[in-house]
């Protein structure tokens, strides 16, 4: 048994406290920091002969706070003990506190208590000299704490501006050390996978709201995870929408650094970065509604066949007490008013419904070939569109030098203000614009490779509704049909407005496919139907 754990055995013996604090995680890993204190004020204690009671150990504790969670144990431990005269020892002032209001609060709260502050490397008096020797080495405590900080801020700015993230890793990244580098952001798998796939599906309306987003990311185990019960919060979502890192570009505003390409490599690109931040000022932030839920994914599309208004749902108990789930039409004006709709029969139909929907292969053979024929038309005029980017690229910097002209100039905060968010404008229409130039006729895939993946979800959609995921049913909804289904108790569902995707692959639009005709002055000039 040590000594401070030893019954306090001779009342004549000084009593002390010992206090070791390190203000970085690192130390506190180490470990070294605070057992090389606790050490040395033991030794100053043998020497003094004070008989050390107990040591506490505040662990990543900047010096400039005052509420400590070990310091006020220590004051709570003082009087409890309800002992007069007990020496706190600290290693170095600079232990103690690295600010001169603070150093002098915490010992105004120590000598209100009764206790003394003592340490090995300097001896605190009540004298006027004793007192300036404090005040001087606290004032050096302060300004090392606050140059280290500056030093350490300088250098993270630059870091910065060469294009490294220098802050905690978001999700779906990780810090690895990369040649040429030094910790660079790297992907880190899985969460890079879905965080993209949810970035690109908001961008493009695959997921038409935040609350999709969500439950989307709620399916995921290896993203609920990190949250407690799965459950992620909508603040979550909004983060990952509006961090720039996933398009491989970084912004410090605080630090007056604008939006900037990074030195890592994105999940997505900018152009979808930017879609998305134009969907959430669009206000696609709808809330999911609390009774469209899992256990009925028809529920808000299937329309009362009556009077068309939509369909709710809800889980009626029977005598035996067993549950059972049911659509029905709540409009009092309407016929079926309250008539109950079994859900094995109204989605046992839809999902009949469905399997007539998917397209033929012959339609699918069809729409290989012309979906053929645009991707060549398309990689040929992405070659042209190349000196178009460049071209509107120097226009912009001509704009923004005219703009940085008149800021000069300019002497009123309001016009100055607006000149700035202009400027910021057009510098993030440049990197949209170098970012397409970059990427202008490099297609992430082959065609056939797109392709299969484009057509994969048309071809199983039957297959894609019944594995009952409520994110990727409610995607079918979204993709196959153009307008909600009326559905009827007697006759089923009324025949679909298909979507014009599946209007095309079903061979509509096709069949009767005919040139346009050019219409003018001149005479009509006639082309043969194709």
């Amino acid at each position: 048994m040590s000594a401070e754990h030893l019954p306090l055995s001779d009342p004549t013996i000084p009593k002390a406290v010992i206090y070791c604090r390190v203000s970085s995680a690192k130390q506190v890993e180490e470990g070294h920091g605070l057992e090389s204190q606790a050490t040395r004020c033991r030794e100053y204690a043998e020497r003094k002969r004070y008989e050390v009671i107990k040591t506490f150990y505040e662990r990543g504790v900047s010096g400039g706070l005052m509420d400590r969670p070990s310091f006020n144990k220590l004051i709570a431990f003082i009087k409890a003990s309800k002992l007069d005269g007990v020496v706190v020892i600290i290693d170095d002032i600079s232990r103690f506190a690295r600010d001169i209001e603070s150093h002098w609060t915490l010992r105004r709260t120590l000598k209100d208590i009764g206790g003394k502050l003592e340490s090995p490397s300097i001896t605190f008096g009540e004298d006027s000299d004793s007192v300036l020797i404090e005040n001087l080495l606290a004032s050096v405590s302060q300004h090392q704490r606050q140059k280290n900080r500056e030093q350490t801020t300088n250098r993270m700015r630059a870091r910065t501006m060469n294009g490294y993230w220098c802050f905690p890793a978001p999700p779906g990244f990780k810090y690895a050390r990369v040649a040429g580098h030094g910790k660079l952001l790297v992907r880190d798998e899985p969460l890079a996978t879905i965080i993209a796939d949810a970035l690109e599906g908001f961008a493009t309306g695959r997921y038409a709201s935040q609350s999709e987003v969500k439950s989307y990311l709620e399916s995921e185990p290896a993203f609920a995870s990190r949250f407690p019960s799965g459950f992620v919060r909508y603040e979550e979502v909004i983060r990952l929408l509006t961090r720039p890192h996933y398009a491989g570009y970084i912004e410090v505003p605080a630090w007056g650094i604008p939006l900037m390409k990074g030195k890592h490599e994105g999940l997505i690109t900018l152009e979808t970065f930017t879609r998305i931040q134009e969907r959430i000022k669009e206000g696609a932030r709808v809330a999911a509604r609390a009774d469209i839920n899992k256990d009925f994914p028809l529920r808000g599309f299937a329309l009362c066949g009556d009077c068309e208004k939509p369909l709710t749902s809800c889980w009626s108990k029977s005598k035996t007490g067993d549950k059972h789930p049911y659509y029905m039409c709540f409009n009092k004006g309407c016929g079926s008013y309250r008539k109950s709709i079994r859900r094995d029969v109204i989605e046992g139909e839809f999902a009949d419904l469905l399997q007539e929907v998917v397209p033929s292969k012959a339609n699918l053979s069809l729409a290989n070939r012309m979906f053929s024929a645009a991707w060549n038309q398309r990689q040929e005029s992405a070659r042209e569109n190349a000196a178009l980017y460049a071209n509107k690229i120097g226009e912009l910097d001509k704009q923004v030098e005219t703009l940085l002209s008149r800021l000069m100039e300019s002497d009123t905060s309001t016009v100055v203000k607006a000149y700035e968010k202009k400027i910021a404008e057009l510098e993030q229409q440049k990197l949209l614009l170098a970012e397409k130039a970059e990427q202008t006729g490099k297609p992430r895939a082959a065609f056939e490779q797109l392709f299969e993946l484009a057509i994969k979800f048309p071809a199983s959609l039957w297959k894609v509704w019944e594995s009952g995921r409520f994110d990727l049913q409610r995607l079918v909804l979204r993709l196959a049909f153009a307008e909600r289904l009326p559905y009827s108790r007697e006759t089923g569902f009324r025949t679909p407005e298909l979507s014009f995707l599946f209007k095309v692959l079903g061979g509509e639009s096709v069949q009767d496919c005919k040139m346009a005709e050019r219409v003018g002055f001149e005479p009509t000039v006639r082309f043969h139907a194709r």
